[in-house]
């Protein structure tokens, strides 16, 4: 059974890239444009992980993050912000939302697959 990992970024492309790379290594991947399509996403569906941006139209990430976590069913669903944004307070507020881990871009695929691996195998 593979794990599900929710990919949320208003780029196509960075979901295309972070997509394949998640995929290579055997995790089925679901995408959301915005932290509003993201929680549409949030459905019921088993979901083991999270990788959200930070700054997005309609909902920014640590908004997402802060309501997907008052979904009884995502509250211990790990959450990776894989982001340009380094500022200590947006981090902070990051993990206070729940954020477990903090990539920034541009990352290396191989640093991204270290941070999921960690919070969940594959």
């Amino acid at each position: 059974m593979k794990k599900t990992i929710l990919i949320v970024d208003d780029s196509a492309s960075l979901r295309q890239v972070v997509a394949m790379t998640l995929e290579r290594a055997g995790y089925e991947v679901a995408q959301a444009a915005n932290g509003k399509e993201a929680l549409a996403a949030a459905d019921g569906r088993k979901i083991h992980l999270v990788i959200s941006d930070v700054n997005m139209p309609v909902m920014d990430g640590i908004s997402f993050v802060t309501e997907l976590k008052k979904l009884p069913a995502y509250r211990f669903v790990p959450v990776v912000m894989l982001t340009t944004e380094s500022g200590e307070g947006r981090m902070r507020a990051g993990m206070q939302a729940g954020v477990k881990a903090w990539v920034v871009k541009p990352f290396q695929p191989v640093q991204m697959l270290a941070a999921v691996a960690r919070l969940i195998a594959p």
